[in-house]
């Protein structure tokens, strides 16, 4: 459980496997605070993982919230529904799908998340975009140049406003025999909107 209200749990505190990925806690962190999440909000987590942002837009929107967390592989399914378990989290639908066939069927969202996509995320953003409430916000991360530049390029067709474009570099401290060294991250570009 977790019994602070900031976000960014430290990784650690996740159940884990080699061939899941996880948003790591930092740029978590961030992406959560793009979202501009509220009580009782209506929440996508699109290419879930691990279920980290789930966790913590889960906490964040309260019992009253609502997250669909969406990924195409089992084992992200699988190992999301265990960290909802070990924090608390109940507010969640657990969906094994791929998200261009879900995501027309969801209600309207008042916050998107978009991580991995599988080389889909233009067609998912515009997806998202029919779905998202007016003033609603959607967070994507990528890390791929390729990816960027598509995911911009259907955002501004789109009309989205309020676009933020931030890209995160995290090292983190590790311990040697002789000392400590810090160790760099894979930088992340995260870009969030706002459907006008």
């Amino acid at each position: 459980m977790w019994n602070h209200k900031t976000h960014g749990i430290p990784d650690e505190e996740f159940f884990r496997t080699e061939d899941v990925p996880i948003t790591k806690e930092e740029v978590r962190a961030i992406q959560i605070s793009k979202a501009r999440l509220s009580e009782g909000d209506t929440v996508y987590d699109i290419g879930c993982g691990s279920g980290s942002i789930t966790v913590e837009a889960g906490i964040q929107i309260g019992k009253s919230g609502k997250i669909y967390a969406i990924d195409i592989d089992k084992n992200a399914i699988e190992l999301t529904g265990k960290n909802l378990d070990k924090f608390g989290v109940a507010n969640v639908e657990l969906i094994l799908s791929d998200a261009k066939q879900k995501i027309p069927e969801l209600p309207p969202a008042d916050a998107i998340f978009i991580g991995g996509t599988g080389g889909d995320t233009k067609d998912i953003v515009t997806l998202c975009n029919d779905k998202l409430k007016p003033g609603a916000r959607i967070v994507i991360g990528v890390i791929l140049i390729e990816t960027l530049y598509a995911v911009l390029d259907v955002i501004y067709k789109l009309g989205l406003s309020d676009v933020d474009i931030i890209q995160v570099t995290i090292s983190k401290s590790k311990k040697t025999s002789t000392g400590t060294m810090m160790l760099a991250r894979n930088p992340v570009t995260i870009i969030s909107a706002t459907k006008t």
